[in-house]
Protein backbone atom coordinates (compact mmCIF):
# COMPACT_ATOMS: atom_id res chain seq x y z
CA UNK A 1 0.00 0.00 0.00
CA UNK A 2 1.38 3.29 -1.05
CA UNK A 3 1.66 6.14 1.33
CA UNK A 4 3.87 9.14 1.14
CA UNK A 5 2.16 10.61 4.13
CA UNK A 6 6.01 10.15 5.80
CA UNK A 7 9.24 9.16 4.20
CA UNK A 8 8.86 5.51 5.64
CA UNK A 9 8.57 2.15 4.66
CA UNK A 10 7.31 -0.69 6.26
CA UNK A 11 7.25 -4.17 5.81
CA UNK A 12 6.33 -7.19 7.34
CA UNK A 13 6.84 -10.95 5.89
CA UNK A 14 6.75 -14.51 6.83
CA UNK A 15 7.29 -17.94 5.99
CA UNK A 16 5.21 -20.54 6.54
CA UNK A 17 6.79 -23.06 9.28
CA UNK A 18 7.40 -21.32 12.62
CA UNK A 19 8.02 -23.72 15.42
CA UNK A 20 6.15 -26.62 14.28
CA UNK A 21 9.31 -27.02 11.74
CA UNK A 22 11.67 -27.49 14.88
CA UNK A 23 13.33 -30.89 15.25
CA UNK A 24 10.69 -32.62 17.29
CA UNK A 25 13.37 -33.49 20.34
CA UNK A 26 14.65 -29.92 19.81
CA UNK A 27 12.25 -27.63 20.24
CA UNK A 28 13.43 -23.61 20.12
CA UNK A 29 15.45 -23.77 17.22
CA UNK A 30 13.38 -21.44 15.29
CA UNK A 31 12.76 -18.98 18.16
CA UNK A 32 16.60 -19.17 18.75
CA UNK A 33 17.27 -19.18 14.57
CA UNK A 34 15.06 -15.67 14.72
CA UNK A 35 17.39 -14.31 17.34
CA UNK A 36 20.35 -15.19 15.86
CA UNK A 37 19.90 -13.91 11.59
CA UNK A 38 20.39 -10.27 12.78
CA UNK A 39 23.41 -11.02 14.32
CA UNK A 40 26.00 -11.12 11.34
CA UNK A 41 26.00 -12.14 7.87
CA UNK A 42 28.42 -12.84 5.25
CA UNK A 43 31.22 -10.77 5.44
CA UNK A 44 29.86 -9.10 8.44
CA UNK A 45 29.77 -9.96 11.73
CA UNK A 46 27.66 -8.82 14.73
CA UNK A 47 29.47 -5.32 15.69
CA UNK A 48 29.56 -4.43 11.93
CA UNK A 49 26.54 -5.44 10.61
CA UNK A 50 24.69 -3.80 13.98
CA UNK A 51 26.36 -0.64 13.18
CA UNK A 52 25.26 -0.11 9.51
CA UNK A 53 21.43 -0.94 11.00
CA UNK A 54 22.21 1.63 13.63
CA UNK A 55 23.86 4.10 11.19
CA UNK A 56 20.75 4.25 9.19
CA UNK A 57 18.35 3.67 11.87
CA UNK A 58 17.00 0.41 10.32
CA UNK A 59 14.33 -1.10 12.33
CA UNK A 60 14.84 -5.28 11.23
CA UNK A 61 13.33 -7.99 13.78
CA UNK A 62 12.77 -12.01 13.29
CA UNK A 63 10.36 -14.16 15.65
CA UNK A 64 9.11 -17.79 15.53
CA UNK A 65 5.51 -18.37 16.06
CA UNK A 66 3.89 -21.58 16.15
CA UNK A 67 3.29 -21.66 12.72
CA UNK A 68 5.32 -18.92 10.95
CA UNK A 69 8.96 -17.66 10.67
CA UNK A 70 7.83 -13.96 10.44
CA UNK A 71 9.91 -10.56 10.35
CA UNK A 72 9.20 -6.88 9.89
CA UNK A 73 11.76 -4.30 8.37
CA UNK A 74 11.10 -0.76 9.15
CA UNK A 75 13.15 1.95 7.72
CA UNK A 76 13.61 5.54 5.93
CA UNK A 77 12.69 5.97 2.43
CA UNK A 78 16.01 7.14 1.61
CA UNK A 79 17.67 4.66 3.45
CA UNK A 80 15.85 1.57 1.64
CA UNK A 81 18.59 0.37 -0.47
CA UNK A 82 20.92 -0.57 2.04
CA UNK A 83 17.86 -1.43 4.45
CA UNK A 84 16.51 -4.72 1.70
CA UNK A 85 20.01 -5.23 1.06
CA UNK A 86 21.04 -6.51 4.68
CA UNK A 87 17.93 -8.01 4.80
CA UNK A 88 18.57 -10.35 2.19
CA UNK A 89 21.91 -11.17 3.98
CA UNK A 90 20.47 -12.09 6.82
CA UNK A 91 18.02 -14.46 5.24
CA UNK A 92 20.24 -16.32 2.59
CA UNK A 93 24.10 -16.27 4.59
CA UNK A 94 23.76 -15.74 8.27
CA UNK A 95 26.90 -16.44 10.07
CA UNK A 96 25.97 -18.68 13.29
CA UNK A 97 29.23 -17.49 14.91
CA UNK A 98 29.90 -19.26 17.90
CA UNK A 99 30.16 -16.35 20.34
CA UNK A 100 27.11 -15.26 18.61
CA UNK A 101 25.06 -18.64 19.30
CA UNK A 102 26.08 -18.73 22.61
CA UNK A 103 25.36 -15.53 23.73
CA UNK A 104 21.72 -15.79 22.26
CA UNK A 105 21.34 -19.46 23.99
CA UNK A 106 22.14 -17.78 27.37
CA UNK A 107 19.46 -14.81 26.92
CA UNK A 108 17.02 -17.82 26.46
CA UNK A 109 17.64 -20.07 29.50
CA UNK A 110 17.82 -17.26 31.39
CA UNK A 111 14.47 -16.27 30.08
CA UNK A 112 13.31 -20.23 30.68
CA UNK A 113 14.77 -20.16 34.28
CA UNK A 114 12.63 -17.46 35.18
CA UNK A 115 9.93 -19.16 33.10
CA UNK A 116 10.31 -22.26 35.08
CA UNK A 117 9.05 -20.71 38.06
CA UNK A 118 6.56 -18.29 36.51
CA UNK A 119 3.15 -19.47 37.89
CA UNK A 120 1.47 -17.58 33.99
CA UNK A 121 3.88 -19.48 32.00
CA UNK A 122 3.39 -22.80 33.68
CA UNK A 123 0.30 -22.47 33.34
CA UNK A 124 0.07 -21.67 29.65
CA UNK A 125 2.45 -24.33 28.93
CA UNK A 126 0.57 -27.22 30.75
CA UNK A 127 -2.63 -26.08 28.70
CA UNK A 128 -0.96 -26.65 25.34
CA UNK A 129 0.61 -29.86 26.53
CA UNK A 130 -3.15 -31.15 27.75
CA UNK A 131 -4.93 -29.25 24.51
CA UNK A 132 -3.16 -30.76 21.96
CA UNK A 133 -0.77 -33.95 23.28
CA UNK A 134 1.57 -35.15 21.12
CA UNK A 135 0.91 -32.47 18.28
CA UNK A 136 3.87 -30.03 17.54
CA UNK A 137 1.70 -27.36 18.79
CA UNK A 138 1.98 -29.14 22.40
CA UNK A 139 6.13 -27.90 22.32
CA UNK A 140 7.20 -25.11 23.86
CA UNK A 141 7.78 -22.91 20.92
CA UNK A 142 10.46 -20.87 22.61
CA UNK A 143 12.40 -24.11 23.36
CA UNK A 144 13.37 -25.86 27.06
CA UNK A 145 15.58 -26.16 29.57
CA UNK A 146 16.59 -29.61 28.41
CA UNK A 147 16.60 -28.91 24.34
CA UNK A 148 17.98 -25.47 24.12
CA UNK A 149 21.37 -26.22 25.18
CA UNK A 150 21.60 -29.63 22.75
CA UNK A 151 20.83 -27.17 19.90
CA UNK A 152 23.51 -26.41 17.42
CA UNK A 153 24.65 -24.55 14.31
CA UNK A 154 23.93 -27.56 12.10
CA UNK A 155 20.32 -27.22 13.54
CA UNK A 156 19.84 -23.65 12.76
CA UNK A 157 21.21 -24.21 9.69
CA UNK A 158 18.82 -27.10 8.72
CA UNK A 159 16.09 -24.77 9.69
CA UNK A 160 17.24 -22.03 7.66
CA UNK A 161 17.37 -23.89 4.63
CA UNK A 162 13.98 -26.08 5.23
CA UNK A 163 11.85 -22.89 5.91
CA UNK A 164 13.02 -19.89 4.32
CA UNK A 165 11.82 -20.35 0.58
CA UNK A 166 9.75 -18.31 -1.88
CA UNK A 167 6.73 -20.85 -2.38
CA UNK A 168 5.53 -19.82 1.01
CA UNK A 169 6.64 -15.87 1.43
CA UNK A 170 3.64 -13.87 2.07
CA UNK A 171 4.53 -9.80 1.84
CA UNK A 172 2.69 -7.03 3.33
CA UNK A 173 4.57 -3.24 2.49
CA UNK A 174 3.20 0.68 3.37
CA UNK A 175 5.07 3.56 3.17
CA UNK A 176 7.06 5.68 0.67
CA UNK A 177 7.61 3.54 -2.06
CA UNK A 178 6.84 3.84 -6.12
CA UNK A 179 5.58 -0.04 -6.95
CA UNK A 180 8.15 -0.06 -9.73
CA UNK A 181 10.95 0.78 -6.94
CA UNK A 182 9.50 -1.39 -4.66
CA UNK A 183 9.87 -4.64 -7.18
CA UNK A 184 13.18 -3.95 -7.31
CA UNK A 185 13.51 -3.57 -3.40
CA UNK A 186 11.94 -7.01 -2.66
CA UNK A 187 14.18 -8.52 -5.20
CA UNK A 188 17.31 -7.34 -3.09
CA UNK A 189 15.79 -9.04 -0.17
CA UNK A 190 14.21 -12.28 -1.23
CA UNK A 191 15.05 -12.80 -5.01
CA UNK A 192 17.89 -15.49 -3.91
CA UNK A 193 16.18 -17.34 -1.57
CA UNK A 194 15.07 -21.26 -2.50
CA UNK A 195 12.58 -21.59 -4.59
CA UNK A 196 10.48 -24.19 -2.77
CA UNK A 197 10.56 -24.94 1.22
CA UNK A 198 10.81 -28.44 2.71
CA UNK A 199 8.81 -28.27 5.75
CA UNK A 200 7.37 -30.84 7.25
CA UNK A 201 3.44 -31.53 7.40
CA UNK A 202 1.43 -30.43 10.21
CA UNK A 203 -1.99 -32.58 10.73
CA UNK A 204 -5.06 -30.64 11.55
CA UNK A 205 -6.00 -31.24 15.44
CA UNK A 206 -8.78 -30.15 17.86
CA UNK A 207 -8.24 -28.69 21.14
CA UNK A 208 -8.66 -31.95 23.80
CA UNK A 209 -12.83 -31.34 24.76
CA UNK A 210 -13.14 -29.77 27.85
CA UNK A 211 -14.36 -29.90 31.02
CA UNK A 212 -10.60 -31.06 33.16
CA UNK A 213 -9.13 -29.41 35.60
CA UNK A 214 -5.31 -29.95 36.35
CA UNK A 215 -3.55 -28.60 39.49
CA UNK A 216 -0.08 -27.84 39.57
CA UNK A 217 1.11 -26.88 43.29
CA UNK A 218 3.64 -23.96 43.28
CA UNK A 219 4.28 -21.85 45.96
CA UNK A 220 3.74 -17.94 45.67
CA UNK A 221 1.58 -15.11 46.73
CA UNK A 222 -0.84 -14.97 43.59
CA UNK A 223 -2.49 -18.24 42.10
CA UNK A 224 -2.85 -18.53 37.86
CA UNK A 225 -5.72 -19.81 36.56
CA UNK A 226 -6.02 -20.47 32.52
CA UNK A 227 -8.67 -21.95 30.81
CA UNK A 228 -9.40 -22.72 27.18
CA UNK A 229 -11.44 -25.16 25.37
CA UNK A 230 -12.00 -25.47 21.42
CA UNK A 231 -12.93 -22.63 19.28
CA UNK A 232 -14.17 -21.22 15.56
CA UNK A 233 -11.46 -21.80 13.54
CA UNK A 234 -10.74 -18.59 11.24
CA UNK A 235 -12.21 -19.98 7.92
CA UNK A 236 -15.50 -21.12 9.48
CA UNK A 237 -18.71 -18.79 8.58
CA UNK A 238 -19.57 -18.59 12.57
CA UNK A 239 -16.21 -16.76 12.79
CA UNK A 240 -16.82 -13.10 13.49
CA UNK A 241 -19.98 -14.48 15.64
CA UNK A 242 -17.75 -16.14 17.53
CA UNK A 243 -14.98 -13.20 17.89
CA UNK A 244 -17.64 -10.78 18.81
CA UNK A 245 -19.81 -12.71 21.12
CA UNK A 246 -16.09 -13.58 22.97
CA UNK A 247 -15.62 -9.93 23.59
CA UNK A 248 -18.60 -9.87 25.39
CA UNK A 249 -17.65 -12.38 27.49
CA UNK A 250 -13.93 -11.84 28.19
CA UNK A 251 -12.45 -8.91 25.91
CA UNK A 252 -10.68 -6.27 26.66
CA UNK A 253 -12.12 -3.30 28.62
CA UNK A 254 -13.78 -2.59 31.86
CA UNK A 255 -17.13 -4.29 30.15
CA UNK A 256 -16.59 -7.36 29.89
CA UNK A 257 -19.01 -10.10 32.07
CA UNK A 258 -16.10 -12.22 33.71
CA UNK A 259 -14.65 -8.15 34.63
CA UNK A 260 -17.87 -7.29 35.97
CA UNK A 261 -18.80 -10.88 37.99
CA UNK A 262 -15.33 -12.03 38.87
CA UNK A 263 -13.51 -8.72 39.32
CA UNK A 264 -16.07 -5.74 39.87
CA UNK A 265 -19.04 -7.22 41.85
CA UNK A 266 -16.94 -10.13 44.07
CA UNK A 267 -13.17 -8.76 44.07
CA UNK A 268 -12.47 -12.40 43.28
CA UNK A 269 -9.02 -11.61 40.63
CA UNK A 270 -6.76 -9.45 40.18
CA UNK A 271 -7.38 -9.57 36.75
CA UNK A 272 -9.65 -11.65 34.20
CA UNK A 273 -9.58 -11.50 30.36
CA UNK A 274 -10.40 -14.09 27.61
CA UNK A 275 -9.61 -14.44 23.61
CA UNK A 276 -9.68 -16.29 20.64
CA UNK A 277 -6.81 -17.84 19.35
CA UNK A 278 -6.72 -18.85 15.79
CA UNK A 279 -3.51 -21.04 14.04
CA UNK A 280 -3.12 -22.44 10.76
CA UNK A 281 -3.91 -25.84 12.03
CA UNK A 282 -6.26 -25.45 14.74
CA UNK A 283 -7.81 -22.65 17.32
CA UNK A 284 -8.90 -22.01 20.96
CA UNK A 285 -10.05 -19.94 23.13
CA UNK A 286 -7.98 -19.23 26.00
CA UNK A 287 -8.42 -16.89 29.41
CA UNK A 288 -6.30 -16.25 32.33
CA UNK A 289 -7.46 -14.61 35.53
CA UNK A 290 -5.04 -14.13 38.95
CA UNK A 291 -6.36 -14.71 42.51
CA UNK A 292 -5.41 -15.34 45.76
CA UNK A 293 -4.70 -18.53 46.64
CA UNK A 294 -7.64 -19.02 49.35
CA UNK A 295 -10.25 -17.51 46.48
CA UNK A 296 -8.92 -19.91 43.69
CA UNK A 297 -11.51 -22.47 43.98
CA UNK A 298 -14.23 -19.76 44.23
CA UNK A 299 -12.80 -18.05 41.33
CA UNK A 300 -13.40 -20.85 39.06
CA UNK A 301 -16.32 -21.77 39.98
CA UNK A 302 -17.51 -18.30 39.10
CA UNK A 303 -15.83 -18.04 35.61
CA UNK A 304 -17.18 -21.43 35.22
CA UNK A 305 -21.18 -20.11 36.23
CA UNK A 306 -20.59 -17.34 33.53
CA UNK A 307 -19.54 -19.57 30.88
CA UNK A 308 -22.30 -21.48 31.42
CA UNK A 309 -24.84 -18.95 31.71
CA UNK A 310 -23.92 -17.93 28.10
CA UNK A 311 -23.26 -20.53 26.55
CA UNK A 312 -27.02 -21.58 27.54
CA UNK A 313 -28.40 -18.26 27.49
CA UNK A 314 -26.26 -15.87 24.88
CA UNK A 315 -25.59 -12.43 24.87
CA UNK A 316 -28.15 -9.53 25.21
CA UNK A 317 -28.93 -7.78 21.63
CA UNK A 318 -27.87 -4.53 23.97
CA UNK A 319 -24.57 -6.37 24.88
CA UNK A 320 -23.99 -7.47 21.05
CA UNK A 321 -24.56 -3.95 20.12
CA UNK A 322 -22.29 -2.44 22.09
CA UNK A 323 -19.73 -5.37 20.99
CA UNK A 324 -19.98 -4.92 17.44
CA UNK A 325 -19.20 -1.11 17.80
CA UNK A 326 -16.09 -1.78 19.61
CA UNK A 327 -15.08 -4.62 17.35
CA UNK A 328 -15.36 -2.07 14.79
CA UNK A 329 -13.47 0.88 16.24
CA UNK A 330 -10.67 -1.44 17.63
CA UNK A 331 -9.78 -1.80 14.19
CA UNK A 332 -8.97 1.83 13.29
CA UNK A 333 -6.40 1.65 16.15
CA UNK A 334 -5.05 -1.19 14.37
CA UNK A 335 -4.84 0.42 11.27
CA UNK A 336 -3.12 3.94 12.88
CA UNK A 337 0.27 3.61 11.58
CA UNK A 338 2.06 2.32 8.79
CA UNK A 339 3.99 -0.97 11.03
CA UNK A 340 0.57 -1.78 11.97
CA UNK A 341 -0.91 -1.84 8.86
CA UNK A 342 1.70 -3.89 7.51
CA UNK A 343 1.27 -6.21 10.24
CA UNK A 344 -2.67 -5.91 9.47
CA UNK A 345 -2.71 -6.73 5.98
CA UNK A 346 -0.03 -9.41 6.10
CA UNK A 347 -2.20 -10.91 8.78
CA UNK A 348 -5.27 -10.81 5.96
CA UNK A 349 -3.06 -12.87 3.84
CA UNK A 350 -2.21 -15.72 6.26
CA UNK A 351 -5.83 -15.43 7.12
CA UNK A 352 -6.41 -15.85 3.53
CA UNK A 353 -8.86 -13.15 3.55
CA UNK A 354 -10.11 -11.24 0.18
CA UNK A 355 -7.44 -8.41 -0.47
CA UNK A 356 -10.30 -5.56 0.27
CA UNK A 357 -11.28 -6.71 3.40
CA UNK A 358 -10.20 -3.89 5.53
CA UNK A 359 -13.37 -1.90 3.64
CA UNK A 360 -15.41 -5.31 4.48
CA UNK A 361 -14.18 -5.56 7.82
CA UNK A 362 -17.38 -3.08 9.57
CA UNK A 363 -20.27 -4.76 7.09
CA UNK A 364 -18.89 -8.19 8.43
CA UNK A 365 -18.90 -6.99 11.92
CA UNK A 366 -22.86 -5.61 11.19
CA UNK A 367 -23.71 -8.83 9.81
CA UNK A 368 -23.90 -11.10 13.12
CA UNK A 369 -27.16 -11.34 14.20
CA UNK A 370 -28.14 -12.70 18.18
CA UNK A 371 -29.23 -15.82 16.98
CA UNK A 372 -25.10 -15.99 15.29
CA UNK A 373 -23.93 -15.07 18.36
CA UNK A 374 -26.38 -17.18 20.96
CA UNK A 375 -25.11 -20.41 18.49
CA UNK A 376 -21.43 -19.09 18.61
CA UNK A 377 -21.64 -18.62 22.23
CA UNK A 378 -23.27 -22.04 22.58
CA UNK A 379 -20.93 -23.94 20.00
CA UNK A 380 -17.28 -21.98 22.52
CA UNK A 381 -18.90 -22.56 25.59
CA UNK A 382 -21.29 -25.43 25.68
CA UNK A 383 -19.11 -27.82 27.17
CA UNK A 384 -17.47 -26.33 29.76
CA UNK A 385 -13.50 -25.62 30.57
CA UNK A 386 -10.04 -26.81 30.50
CA UNK A 387 -8.64 -25.43 33.22
CA UNK A 388 -4.96 -25.06 34.92
CA UNK A 389 -4.73 -23.77 38.19
CA UNK A 390 -0.96 -22.86 39.24
CA UNK A 391 -0.29 -21.63 43.15
CA UNK A 392 -0.67 -22.87 46.49
CA UNK A 393 -3.28 -25.07 47.67
CA UNK A 394 -6.55 -23.79 49.55
CA UNK A 395 -5.74 -26.04 52.33
CA UNK A 396 -1.31 -23.80 51.95
CA UNK A 397 -3.15 -20.57 51.35
CA UNK A 398 -3.44 -19.94 55.54
CA UNK A 399 0.32 -20.78 55.95
CA UNK A 400 3.11 -18.71 55.44
CA UNK A 401 4.77 -18.57 52.13
CA UNK A 402 8.20 -20.36 52.98
CA UNK A 403 9.91 -20.21 49.49
CA UNK A 404 11.19 -16.72 47.52
CA UNK A 405 9.06 -16.56 44.58
CA UNK A 406 11.18 -16.82 41.09
CA UNK A 407 13.92 -18.87 43.04
CA UNK A 408 12.29 -22.49 43.48
CA UNK A 409 11.38 -24.76 40.92
CA UNK A 410 8.01 -26.15 41.96
CA UNK A 411 7.07 -29.10 43.15
CA UNK A 412 5.20 -31.46 40.69
CA UNK A 413 6.45 -29.25 38.34
CA UNK A 414 9.69 -30.36 37.20
CA UNK A 415 8.39 -32.01 33.49
CA UNK A 416 7.19 -28.48 32.61
CA UNK A 417 9.63 -26.11 31.16
CA UNK A 418 9.33 -22.65 29.66
CA UNK A 419 6.25 -21.51 28.08
CA UNK A 420 6.13 -20.80 24.28
CA UNK A 421 5.77 -17.82 22.96
CA UNK A 422 2.09 -17.07 22.85
CA UNK A 423 0.30 -18.27 19.93
CA UNK A 424 -0.06 -15.96 16.86
CA UNK A 425 -3.32 -13.91 16.66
Amino acid sequence: MQDSTVPLIAMEFSFTGGATQDPPQKPGVGHMGAGLLREGSGDLDFKTFHERLDRRAIELRFRSTHDHFRGALRTLEDNADEAFDLLGMALTSPRFDAADVERIRATVLARLRHDSTDPSSLAHRKFLEVAFSDHPYARPAGGSLESVPKIEVADLKGYVRRVIAKDTLKIAVVGDVDPGVLCKLLDKSFGSLPTKAEATSVPEVVAAKPPQRVFIPLDVPQTVVTFGGPAVRRSEPDFMAAFVVNHILGGAGLTSRLFREVREKRGLAYSVREHLVWLDHSAMFLGNSGTCADRAGETVEEIEKQVRHIAEEGPTQQELDDAKFYVKGSQVLALNTSSKLARTLLQHQLDKLPIDYVEKHNAVVDGVTLEDAKRAARRLWGEGLLTIIVGRSSKDAAQPITMPSGTTRAPGAEQLDAAPMAPPN
